[in-house]
């Protein structure tokens, strides 16, 4: 790769667009999840986080092979030749994904094996295998399978007349090797169980069969393993190993073709769990005929299949972060900060006085539901608009909203019923408030809403004036807990009146309006970063400062990153904070020398989207619910939002110098596509963002 690039570099004009200066997006996520697996390797995260951080990144590759592995089987089996900027094809990137992920899930299996299960035990938290249960507990566990899991399980022969069974998505299952006859006199040799959801996948023993202060804990896979012979009477078990599969579970809704949105997201739901199989993780123990067996079952290829040393499913270990009482095992507890400005009761007037910046999780989401609470009760509120992405199932925000249509308030919500993996979650909120009374639409054909808006029209004397809430992050109080994100507050006429634009354009019909304060997709707000980054380019030209940082999850629209090459080639020093996935090589010569890119993955999962641009001394500073991706550009409703009284601007500023000066949770981007961390001066002090955040702004640290 790097003798490519020294080719294009040495060519007199350089073709930005030359497939060398991008990384496969794909596998660049996939390198994403390899920082996350690192969390469990870093001896200075708490234990018990160490293995959510495990579970996250076996989590994560879950969603990596249903949607990612998934889209890229279907464009291969159809000859698509259609690829992205780096010009693999899907089936380049299926072969390299095959080599790259079967490395992490080995890596995986070792830090579960070998570090954190080791760990957990000298911490007296122990998951006890078969072979080392006590005579107690053999016998509890006997009682336990008797009363609570055999009533449930229905073990299926495989006979012509019991063909292999439809087996759900990210189901726990068994593979059974039987020997001898039945009652019928049959025995195919095979059989299958499959263990339903509703069954614990980790079980706690009580604590009369622990030793004293253990917390012990058995696999649900151990206790079926154990007594499976009590399912096959009058047959032996020769062998018995555990099997999931993953499936494609993206929905697919034409929505040209079709009548009513909210029926059809439902009626796709329904078969989500039975997608194309895509992927077939076996215990490491099976035997290769039976591997084979499973195999040709699922119609996969060698490079699809993963035997694992543990359990199929990683984060069934996550069961035991709140099952274990051990604080000095967890990250410490810390109180999100209440601004000073909005202690008062009457958040109206706070607001009115000024803007109001909340940086979560330090600061408090609780003035948001404040907001909402009390414009549903203040009887100058005639109006409350919102969009809605991801809330979670209890929600005090649509409690609020509720609560204002029951007050006789004008409610509009929009709710984005395409939300991966939310759908179900959102045809119930709609239908909820449909039932109190409120306005539910689901946002422009074609277009996922993705912008964060909460609009309340209050009137005041004789006038009716706009209050705001625009944020980077969704109205879902428990991610409020653990995403950075910013949320700002304000009365501005001129935002105000945009926000009303933004609820105009998804509930009616009408031509793009023109606004004041804000950018948006899918129609400004692409050419408006662009603009702001050929601008910096002219103040290089000028003499005048020159500098960007960026901020986001993810960065992979070529024509910003081609935006941000040009603008290093003049001289404009650039700085990305990029969580997951960057397309854009950093450190090429001729082309993004000045650009540095780096990835924080720390307690918190970074969420923030901030955009600064020097602006020959002018500075500007944008946070948005959109990422510099083409779909957020192209075919997402999305706000863009500036910070415009100095105050506020300035603390943002203040927080992203933070972020590159942080040395600990930061890892740096090489032109290869390779992520390090950075190495500390010898008497360098550790600086950790997230820490500093959490010291500066929340309280009872």
């Amino acid at each position: 790769m790097m003798a490519l690039l020294l080719d294009v570099v040495n060519m007199d004009a350089i073709n930005l667009k030359q497939p060398e200066l991008y990384i496969n997006r794909e596998l660049s996520l996939l390198e994403f999840n390899r920082r996350v697996l690192e969390q469990a390797n870093d001896k200075g995260v708490p234990l018990l986080e160490r293995a959510r951080f495990l579970c996250i990144s076996s989590t994560n590759l879950d969603e990596f092979f249903e949607v990612r592995v998934a889209g890229l089987k279907q464009k291969a089996s159809l000859g698509a030749m259609d690829s992205g900027p780096d010009n693999m094809s899907a089936q380049d990137v299926l072969k390299e994904i095959g080599v790259r992920a079967h490395d992490l899930v080995d890596a995986q299996y070792r830090v579960l094996n070998d570090t954190i299960f080791p760990l957990l035990e000298d911490q007296g938290i122990r998951f006890i295998r078969r072979n080392d249960w006590s005579a107690s507990q053999r016998r509890w566990l006997r009682k336990f399978f008797n009363e609570s899991l055999q009533p449930v399980l229905s073990p299926m022969g495989l006979d012509p007349a019991h063909p292999f069974p439809r087996i759900l998505n990210k189901s726990l299952n068994f593979i059974v090797a039987l020997t001898g006859k039945d009652a019928f006199g049959r025995n195919s040799g095979l059989a299958v169980i499959s263990a339903p959801r509703s069954l614990p996948r980790v079980i706690q023993l009580p604590a009369a069969e622990t030793d004293s202060g253990s917390n012990d804990f058995v696999f649900l896979s151990s206790v079926i393993h154990a007594h499976a012979h009590d399912l096959f009477y009058g047959m032996k078990v020769e062998g018995l190993y555990q099997f999931r599969v993953t499936r494609n579970s993206e929905l697919f809704v034409d929505e040209e073709e079709i009548d009513d949105l909210l029926r059809a997201v439902e009626g796709e739901l329904l078969t989500r769990h039975y997608g194309d199989l895509v992927r077939l993780e076996v215990a490491h123990t099976c035997p290769q005929e039976l591997v084979k067996f499973l195999q040709d079952q699922f119609a996969l290829q060698d490079a699809d299949i993963y035997q694992v040393k543990g359990p199929v499913n990683l984060n069934r270990v996550q069961e035991i972060y709140d099952l274990v009482d051990r604080p000095d095992l967890k990250y410490p507890s810390f109180t999100p900060r209440l601004p000073k400005q909005l202690a008062g009761k009457d958040i109206f007037k706070a607001i009115a006085r000024r803007d109001v910046l909340l940086h979560l999780p330090f600061e408090s989401f609780l003035p948001v539901i404040d907001f909402l609470r009390q414009a549903a009760e203040d009887p100058n509120v005639l109006a409350i608009k919102q969009t809605l992405y991801r809330t979670g199932p209890k929600s005090a925000v649509v409690d609020a909203l509720v609560a204002a249509a029951h007050a006789g308030k004008e409610v509009t919500v929009i709710i984005e019923l395409m939300a991966r993996f939310d759908e179900e979650a959102n045809v119930a909120l709609a239908t909820r408030l449909q039932h109190a009374g409120a306005h539910v639409v689901y946002g422009v054909v074609g277009y996922k809403t993705h912008a964060k808006v909460v609009l309340v029209v209050r009137r005041e004397g004789k006038r009716l004036r706009h209050y705001v809430h625009l944020g980077t992050g969704n109205y879902h109080p428990r991610t409020a807990r653990i995403y950075t994100d910013y949320g700002l507050m304000s009365c501005n006429k001129y935002i105000g009146l945009d926000a009303q634009k933004v609820f105009n354009q998804l509930t009616s019909l009408g031509k793009v309006a023109k606004f004041n304060r804000l950018l948006h997709s899918p129609f400004t707000l692409h050419k408006g970063m662009v603009d702001k980054i050929e601008r910096e380019i002219e103040h290089v030209g000028q003499g005048h400062k020159a500098r960007i940082i960026v901020k986001v999850n993810s960065l992979t629209d070529p024509q910003l990153i081609q935006a941000l090459y040009r603008a290093s080639q003049t001289g404009v020093k650039i700085d990305l904070i990029v969580r997951g996935m960057c397309r854009l090589r950093p450190g090429v010569a001729g082309v993004s020398e000045n650009i540095r890119v780096r990835s924080i993955i720390g307690r918190f999962l970074e969420h923030t989207r901030v955009f600064y641009f020097a602006n020959g001394g002018d500075e500007e500073v944008y946070a948005s619910s959109a990422d510099w991706m083409e779909r957020n550009m192209f075919s997402r409703v999305e706000t863009c939002f500036p910070f415009e009284i100095k105050a506020l601007r300035d603390r943002v500023i203040e927080d992203l110098q933070w972020y590159l000066k942080d040395n600990c949770q930061a890892w740096i981007l090489a032109a290869d596509g390779s992520y390090s961390l950075p190495e500390r001066k010898n008497g360098e002090a550790v600086f950790s963002v997230q820490q500093a955040l959490l010291e500066s702004l929340a309280e009872g640290v």
